[in-house]
């Protein structure tokens, strides 16, 4: 059986873009259906739909982290404070490891731009330096989620 980690970027090669590739790797211990977490991280693929932003790694990732320690209203405050401040965490990580958290930062390029997704595509950063960043993301989350990742989430 293939490691998470090695599962994400497989999926990623395969065509999922890369927050449905970090995300879609946790939805059996999250107890979600995979379509579920496949449909919400979609729009989070290229830095937020093309936009530059957040690399959808670690979009994916947070919300993995929303998923499994999230609220679900004002009542939980605990929920969200923990959220954050794993979430923080993550960022921290990612961002020692690869140095920025924007997709921009990290390909080096805007892909908001005609002229930025053009060089993307063209240098082939999706298939070069992409799967690193899912690599990362998924290997992050496994050392923050600890045991959550060996059983069902907790609180749900």
């Amino acid at each position: 059986m293939m490691k998470r980690p090695e599962e994400a970027v497989s999926r990623f090669m395969g065509g999922y873009n890369c927050a449905q590739a970090v995300s879609s790797v946790f939805a059996a211990d999250l107890g979600v259906p995979e379509e579920v977490i496949l449909r919400a991280a979609t729009g989070f693929g290229g830095g937020i739909g093309h936009t530059g932003g957040a690399c959808g790694a670690v979009s994916g990732a947070v919300l993995v982290l929303g998923l499994s320690f999230g609220s679900t209203g004002p009542a939980e405050k605990e929920a969200k404070d923990e959220t954050y401040a794993l979430v923080r965490e993550f960022v921290t990580r990612f961002t020692i490891r690869n140095g920025a958290v924007s997709c921009t930062g990290l390909l080096g390029c805007d892909l908001s731009t005609d002229e930025g997704l053009a060089r993307a595509r063209e240098q082939n950063l999706a298939r070069t330096t992409c799967p690193r960043y899912i690599r990362d993301a998924v290997e992050i989350l496994e050392e923050i989620l600890g045991p959550v990742t060996s059983g069902p989430a907790r609180g749900r």
